[in-house]
């Protein structure tokens, strides 16, 4: 039996950072190690008193899935119009889709699982 992979992360260990959105801040849960970058997982959580701004952008990922563990988010998506995931909501967002957060509560904490770890991010027109 092998342990090569094995991650488990913990609330009371839990350190969040800066991060891809400066409104935001993200607690690595140790996934992008353990599958030597085939994967990330982390969870985001509203940064206190930032101000928001939501540039409409693309992933270059081949997977993305938000799960919302607290409050609100809203997002807009190419295609799709609004969309506002609440407590226990999930979206799978196609690779490339056009988005942009357009609002979430205080309190937002939610889950993002992506494939690959690491990807870029690029801003682009209005959605």
């Amino acid at each position: 039996m092998t342990t090569k992979g094995f991650a488990v992360s913990h609330a009371r260990d839990a350190q969040f950072i800066a991060g891809l959105r400066s409104f935001f801040e993200y607690r690595d849960l140790g996934i992008k190690d353990a599958t030597a970058g085939r994967v990330d997982a982390h969870v985001i959580r509203a940064l206190p008193g930032a101000p928001f701004s939501g540039a409409p952008h693309r992933h270059g990922v081949t997977f993305q899935l938000v799960y919302v563990l607290k409050g609100w988010i809203a997002f807009e998506y190419e295609g799709q119009g609004v969309v506002r995931l609440e407590e226990g909501s999930c979206v799978h967002q196609p690779p490339g889709i056009k988005h942009r957060e357009v609002g979430h509560s205080d309190d937002i904490e939610m889950l993002e699982i992506v494939m690959p770890a690491d990807y870029a991010t690029v801003e682009v027109p209005a959605v």
